[in-house]
């Protein structure tokens, strides 16, 4: 009770005395009378002269017990305040005052920041709002009355007209008597049905439809289009269930990113591993290469050597030259068309560069490269 008594030495936990035990010195554990103490009230004004901070804490429990509106039962509870005092405490204070309405839309939104890539559980309405009737907020709500738990207009609203008629007599026959018993439990049925689909309005909170609609809006863009989509099987399950439903989607492509990255990082851990395995040993290291290179496509099968027999032109070829059109596969005359132009322009040039080279013949770049390199080696034409 207060006032109480703080020890500001020991803790934490802090370590509290009331009154009594302080007056008598009492000493428990590392705690001894002479620590420096503070004394707890809450007998102070926080937002208005008359009111102390406990009858704020007071008010605020009476109208969470008694509900916003029902000044009497809260003036009731509190004993201490009169009932126009509360409420017009409360409205200037906590409903009307623009700092606390600053305060509140800074907290959600430093909350909305820091739960920005985290899950947003829609939590059932346990108490959902209380519109006058016909307002814009009742007619959001569906008409639900939730001091009944129930809507003005149910589902199916008029599944007790078929029983209106009904009248169990004694003279009824078996036929008449049976058909009777099947149309109540049609009714039944219909009303299992109405119950079912209430309790999936309650848990999942789409009863205060503009709650729902701002805690949808949290999400990302993409994410807000899959609960569109997949809201057809919030039926199916439960509040909390459905939502991890969604958000095991949402970051289903999250996880296959970091899976790939992950699959990729240990093979780059397991090739570097065997490369210094094989680094000493020049025969492995070539097995281990043509085995990377197969693995990864990079292999390729050789094609046989070009038979030049019969081709025109092979009788001006020297057996170098034929073997070199064998492995590049080039026909005779091509390569002769290939060498004149190579020659002649190495003659006027002085001298000839593989780049130029390759801008007179208009072939396959490696086939270019051992054209020029065999041209070189044999004398036929120079390096500039």
């Amino acid at each position: 009770m207060e006032p109480y008594i703080k020890c500001a030495e020991c803790g934490p936990p802090p370590f509290l005395l009331c009154l009594q035990c302080f007056t008598r010195g009492f000493e428990y554990k590392k705690h001894q009378s002479d620590h420096t103490y503070e004394i707890m009230t809450s007998d102070f004004p926080v937002l208005d002269p008359s009111w102390t901070a406990q009858e704020e804490m007071a008010l605020l429990e009476a109208v969470m017990d008694c509900g916003f509106g029902n000044w009497q039962d809260v003036a009731n509870q509190m004993c201490t305040k009169a009932k126009e005092e509360c409420e017009k405490h409360y409205m200037k204070h906590f409903i009307n005052n623009p700092l606390f309405a600053s305060t509140l839309l800074n907290l959600k939104q430093a909350e909305e920041a820091q739960n920005a890539d985290m899950a947003i559980p829609f939590h059932p309405a346990d108490d959902p709002p209380r519109p006058t009737f016909d307002s814009l907020l009742s007619r959001d709500m569906a008409g639900y009355m939730p001091a009944r738990a129930d809507f003005i207009e149910e589902f199916d609203n008029y599944a007790e007209w078929d029983l209106r008629d009904i009248d169990f007599v004694e003279d009824d026959s078996d036929i008449l008597h049976a058909l009777k018993i099947a149309v109540v439990d049609i009714y039944h049925s219909r009303l299992k049905e109405r119950q079912r689909r209430k309790k999936i309005i309650r848990d999942h909170g789409l009863i205060n439809l503009r709650k729902f609609q701002i805690l949808e809006r949290r999400y990302p863009k993409e994410v807000q289009d899959l609960y569109e989509t997949m809201r057809r099987f919030a039926r199916i399950l439960g509040p909390v269930e459905h939502d991890k439903f969604i958000e095991s989607h949402a970051r289903a492509r999250t996880y296959d990113h970091l899976k790939k990255t992950r699959e990729e990082e240990r093979l780059k851990r397991t090739m570097l591993s065997e490369v210094l395995q094989y680094i000493q040993d020049s025969s492995a290291c070539q097995q281990w290469l043509s085995r990377q290179a197969d693995m990864y496509g990079y292999s390729r099968r050789s094609a046989p050597p070009l038979n030049l027999t019969g081709l025109p032109g092979t009788e001006k070829l020297n057996e170098k030259e034929k073997e070199l059109c064998q492995m590049v596969r080039l026909v005779p005359g091509a390569y002769l068309e290939y060498k004149a132009a190579l020659v002649n322009e190495c003659n006027k040039q002085g001298g000839l560069r593989l780049a130029q080279a390759r801008a007179l013949i208009k072939i396959d770049v490696n086939k270019t490269r051992k054209i020029y390199d065999f041209l070189i080696r044999e004398g036929y034409i120079t390096k500039a």
